[in-house]
């Protein structure tokens, strides 16, 4: 089995909004967290191989949603497994594949992020997608991941407007370079801390005498709490944070 180098999928905040990609991002603007250096792009695909596809569905006044796709090579994912693991933070979740991961430590296809009720497409999606390479002809099992995020807040979520056909869209366009980050693909319709949620994407490159392994990072955010960037505790200091209206009353 080949090394395709080290990749996590985190769902944690970042700080994207809407048209994200024409503002500066945090570390132009001098907030430097951590202590280690990023990569290139400061991006998950700044380990090699690894591709990030969107696809963002935007109508009328309330649907707001779509999908995010992540490839962790450009080979054949279900003939070249990639190594492994899972780790559950919130049991709220509805994570589709996990006990696989769990169970043999391994991936066997792109790992798709939407909306909460639309992982059915979102699975539908990549094994339409996985039976269709060419060598995986006699597959007759395929363990789709897709993770998601409620954005019901910002979407008609009940309208369920991911289709799979949109999902293997999203897969079919992921790409090295720069990964467009904010208010796009599984982003779209999401909430943090108060504020727009969205996609996000960082990475570090470990010293040499550890291995020199690039970490990637991409994000779907969309919860609350407190909000504090680098240690500081900006929510607050914004008068904007939970249970401030229990508290001030």
């Amino acid at each position: 089995m080949k090394r395709f180098g080290q990749l996590c999928v985190l769902l944690m905040l970042v700080l994207p909004s809407a048209h994200a990609q024409e503002r500066p991002r945090a570390r132009e603007m001098g907030i430097q967290p951590g202590v280690l250096p990023v990569g290139p792009l400061n991006a998950i695909t700044d380990v090699a191989g690894v591709q990030v596809g969107h696809l963002t569905i935007w109508e009328g006044d309330d649907v707001r949603t779509g999908v995010t796709a992540i490839l962790p090579h450009t080979g054949n994912l279900y003939q070249e497994k990639v190594p492994a693991g899972f780790f559950q933070g919130n049991g709220y979740g509805k994570f589709a594949g996990s006990t696989q991961i769990i169970e043999l430590g391994e991936i066997e296809t792109p790992i798709v992020l939407t909306n909460t009720l639309s992982i059915p497409q979102g699975m539908e999606g990549i094994i339409s997608w996985t039976l269709k390479q060419p060598g995986n002809e006699q597959v007759r099992s395929v363990n789709a991941v897709v993770g998601e995020t409620n954005d019901g807040y910002l979407n008609d979520i009940r309208g369920r407007h991911v289709h799979a056909d949109q999902v293997v869209t999203a897969i079919e366009s992921a790409h090295t370079g720069p990964v467009e980050e904010g208010a796009v693909g599984a982003g779209t319709g999401t909430v943090s801390f108060g504020w727009k949620g969205g996609i996000g994407t960082s990475s570090r490159v470990l010293p040499g005498r550890l291995g020199g392994y690039t970490v990637g990072v991409l994000v779907q955010t969309n919860y609350g709490g407190i909000l504090q960037i680098d240690g500081v505790p900006v929510g607050e200091e914004l008068g904007q944070y939970y249970l401030k209206g229990a508290i001030d009353n």
